[in-house]
């Protein structure tokens, strides 16, 4: 039997489309968390009526409501995210959860990720890829096993509060300042590709279209310290597909312009050297393979070796 004690929190802002969805596959988990924290972050639809009617079953669902903000940013999505921490109060737990309002998974899928932390030690962040309209996250981009999803991210107690929880920046990439800085501080993060969600909203086109959302991609690859030289590759990969070529000159300028006003970077110097170096790693790894003219195994484009001598190298950091 399973006894790792876990909490989840779920910021909510207008989803009454895909809410249900989320809900109705927490109920169904083998698993339950001891509380299920849903911020309504000022929704102006019927969000916080469709989580009510499950709170008003399930004693571990609570339904935490929020005045509406004029805008729609990641800054505001963690302090709803922290308004739901502050309603946790003092519940012992072990594990906790960021779950976004818009997926689904599998009737055991927190029990499998919750296993993983059992079995290790120093797993502080855990995951899996997931699903959105054909797109695999786990065969379709170059994240790699070592970053998780900010759709579904668990995290040891330890490890979040070592990290200072997610910090708020109005751009995006909290979830990723999240991941990064505990692989920097000597923590072991994965995706399990065992398992999916599925997504139901096209990641970054919350009140925005594809190719706004892939110029703001192309901004936050620059603000979040990504190399130019890996920012160019990712340009030439992003050209092969739809929409062919447009998708990668969008991107291309989304950087470039966030390079010539030289955006502030809510990043430190240290995580900005430590994510260029994994960049510059992996793109070793991948123009090793491809001069071997194998096929590139996106997921795990880093070896394992790599992996355990970059979280070896880090720790005691922490």
């Amino acid at each position: 039997m399973l006894n790792t004690k876990y909490v989840l929190i779920t910021p909510a802002r207008n989803e009454e489309a895909f809410i249900e969805k989320t809900l109705a596959s927490m109920v169904a988990q083998t698993v339950l968390p001891l509380r299920w924290v849903i911020v309504d972050d000022g929704s102006k639809d019927r969000t916080a009526d469709v989580v009510q009617t499950y709170a008003s079953r399930c004693l571990w669902i609570d339904l935490v409501r929020r005045e509406p903000r004029p805008q729609r940013h990641f800054a505001g999505k963690v302090e709803a995210f922290n308004a739901g921490l502050a309603r946790l109060g003092a519940i012992d737990f072990e594990i906790i959860g960021n779950l976004d309002a818009d997926l689904s998974f599998d009737r055991d899928y927190l029990e499998f990720l919750l296993r993983k932390f059992a079995e290790d030690p120093k797993l502080g962040v855990a995951g899996t890829p997931f699903l959105e309209n054909g797109y695999d996250s786990a065969r379709d981009s170059f994240e790699g096993e070592s970053h998780v999803a900010g759709g579904c991210q668990l995290f040891r107690r330890q490890c979040f509060e070592e990290i200072g929880g997610y910090v708020p920046n109005r751009a995006g990439g909290i979830d990723w300042v999240a991941v990064t800085t505990a692989r920097m501080k000597g923590w072991k993060t994965r995706s399990f590709s065992e398992k999916r969600f599925h997504h139901y909203r096209a990641l970054g086109t919350a009140e925005r279209g594809g190719l706004s959302a892939l110029f703001s991609y192309g901004q936050k690859d620059y603000y979040l310290g990504g190399s130019p030289v890996w920012e160019l590759f990712r340009v030439c990969y992003r050209s092969t597909k739809s929409p062919f070529l447009v998708g990668g000159l969008v991107l291309f300028a989304g950087y470039a312009w966030a390079a010539l006003r030289r955006l502030k970077r809510p990043v430190s110097p240290e995580l900005m050297r430590f994510h260029r170096r994994e960049q510059m790693r992996k793109l070793r790894r991948i123009l090793r393979t491809l001069l071997k003219r194998q096929k590139i195994d996106s997921f795990r484009v880093a070896t394992d070796r790599e992996l355990s001598e970059q979280c070896n190298s880090s720790i005691g950091k922490s």
